[in-house]
């Protein structure tokens, strides 16, 4: 068996078409079939089966398609440690964070890191807590940074920061010169909210209930973007940490107020990796840069 028949399974895995891996591989569709001959071949079974629809894995291809992923990353990965060995300071850094994380903290900690290293590439994935903590575990991910992830032992917290949800509002709302706003308050005003598959928003519905208050959002979203435009365009208020509304605050767009009381909504923000596994040089020195990027953030 060969490196190149197992990247042209896991392409055929990803794509369940011939023609759609060969045409991401750049090579024939005849070259893709032929590389999956030799691997049955291998194995002394099918693999696959071939229909008008497109391809599907027979059991013994579903076999080798949860594991040929894993290994071809994990060989990349040795591929940038020996790189790091010969002094070549290249490599690619593939990050996983939850979407509340991403503007305000990820874009200029990356934006500054490849300033300083411009030979090294970044792979983004913008995705729930959950799966931002399994791609570590499978490998997929050299770094995490997330909010709200579920404790596990699969995963090394390099630096943690407590972060707080505020009331967002625009400049010239109402509230917006309160030093903080009660719930009962909120709970009367038009309120775009995240749907209830964000932990930030099961957190949002317990604070209410635990109140008495019933949670009633004029607008359910899944986009981070969206609910700031829904703030920008004055239709609505919300509930994100202050920092990821940073810029939009600093252009006086928009204002943060604390939500009244001792409670509110907190989480922490923290930065992951693999426990057991070697980072290459890419991916440590960019977890250490994020790392002081997170400790040096206005608190």
């Amino acid at each position: 068996m060969n490196l190149r028949a197992l990247m042209y399974f896991d392409e055929l895995v990803r794509t369940s078409s011939m023609r759609a891996a060969a045409e991401n591989l750049n090579v024939a569709p005849t070259a893709v079939s032929r590389q999956i001959e030799n691997l049955e071949d291998y194995f002394g079974a099918p693999l696959v089966e071939r229909s008008s629809r497109g391809v599907t894995l027979t059991a013994a291809g579903e076999l080798l398609a949860a594991r040929a992923g894993k290994t071809l990353r994990e060989l990349w990965h040795v591929h940038q440690l020996i790189d790091d060995l010969k002094g070549l300071e290249r490599g690619r850094a593939t990050i996983y964070a939850n979407g509340a994380t991403v503007a305000s903290l990820l874009a200029p900690a990356l934006s500054q890191f490849a300033q300083a290293y411009p030979k090294l590439r970044f792979e983004v994935h913008i995705t729930s807590a959950r799966q931002a903590i399994d791609a570590l575990v499978s490998s997929q991910a050299d770094i995490a940074l997330t909010l709200f992830a579920p404790k596990t032992t699969e995963v090394k917290i390099l630096a943690k920061r407590e972060i707080c949800y505020d009331v967002i509002l625009p400049a010239d709302h109402p509230l917006a010169a309160k030093t903080s706003i009660a719930l009962k308050d909120l709970a009367s005003v038009p309120l775009a909210l995240p749907d209830k598959t964000f932990a930030a928003r099961q957190a949002f519905d317990a604070l209410f209930e635990q109140a008495g208050i019933t949670l009633d959002p004029v607008f359910t979203v899944s986009s981070l973007e969206l609910l700031k435009e829904l703030v920008l365009d004055r239709a609505a208020v919300t509930l994100l940490p202050a920092l990821t509304v940073a810029r939009d605050i600093k252009a006086g767009q928009m204002v943060a107020v604390p939500i009244s009381g001792p409670k509110g909504v907190r989480t922490h923000m923290e930065l992951g990796v693999a426990p057991h596994r070697e980072l290459s040089f890419a991916a440590a020195t960019l977890a250490d840069f994020i790392g002081t990027f997170i400790a040096n953030l206005p608190k």
